[in-house]
């Protein structure tokens, strides 16, 4: 069975979509069999992946019925495009609407991991993300209403596991687009720690201009900046034994020659 994460902001800006990118990169390196699932109607995780933005089926035609999940994975994505907002809205007025995207998923098999890219709102779409994941991972960047946004995105949380899906799980949250050399990004980073202790990563992501240029060039930052990847590989450690995946722990330690120590 695959682990399957939800990785959500509560606005946008946070650097979530190429955490997911990146993090899919680093699973993947490790020889696991991880699957992205771009969700938000801008499909800015499909752009980043060098995605056709006519292919087709994408994750809206999954979620209207039109496509099996199957048939929409594409070099190991399945795509989002502007169409999936009015996916969105049509799901909106249907009975168990909460529930399309865990009944779809039901198909995909062979893969052992999972990441959700939500859009930037705590939606319909971030629900149904919820719904089908096994695990919910939080991004928050450096700012001053950080917490807040932690807050808000832990309430959607809670609502999708009290009513929807007991079985899910918060891993925690990471610090993204910070500059640690500010005061500022410190103190959201201690006003974090301060409220949710263990839940806030170690793993912190510095910012850097580096991301956006990735992104447009479709290029992992894991070849584009190796001296940024650094982070992201100090966050897929912990993510990983937070997930219990020991094995991919230990070969990621051996691929980046132990830079995961903290």
């Amino acid at each position: 069975m695959a682990k399957t994460i939800a990785v959500l902001s509560q606005k946008g800006g946070t650097g979530k979509t190429t955490a997911v990118r990146t993090l899919v990169d680093i699973a993947r390196r490790t020889g696991l069999h991880a699957l992205a699932i771009d969700l938000d109607p801008q499909g800015n995780l499909s752009d980043y992946f060098d995605v056709d933005p006519d292919i087709q089926p994408t994750i809206g035609d999954v979620l209207a019925g039109r496509a099996p999940a199957r048939a929409a994975i594409h070099d190991g994505i399945i795509p989002a495009n502007l169409g999936l907002a009015e996916t969105e809205l049509a799901l909106s007025g249907k009975l168990g609407r909460e529930l399309t995207l865990r009944k779809a998923l039901r198909d995909i098999e062979g893969y052992e991991l999972i990441l959700l890219d939500c859009p930037p709102s705590l939606g319909l779409l971030t629900v149904n993300a919820l719904v089908a994941a096994d695990h919910a991972l939080l991004s928050a960047e450096a700012q001053y209403f950080a917490m807040q946004g932690v807050e808000q995105a832990l309430e959607v949380v809670e609502l999708a596991r009290e009513s929807l899906n007991p079985q899910l799980q918060w891993l925690g949250v990471f610090l993204n687009i910070a500059d640690m050399r500010t005061v500022h990004s410190r103190e959201a980073l201690a006003s974090l720690r301060e409220s949710f202790q263990d839940k806030v990563f170690a793993a912190t992501i510095r910012a850097s201009i580096g991301y956006a240029e990735s992104s447009e060039r479709a290029i992992s930052i894991l070849d584009y900046r190796p001296d940024l990847a650094a982070d992201y590989v100090a966050l897929a450690d912990e993510l990983l034994e937070r997930l219990d995946m020991d094995v991919a722990r230990a070969r990621l330690s051996a691929l980046f020659n132990g830079a995961t120590a903290r």
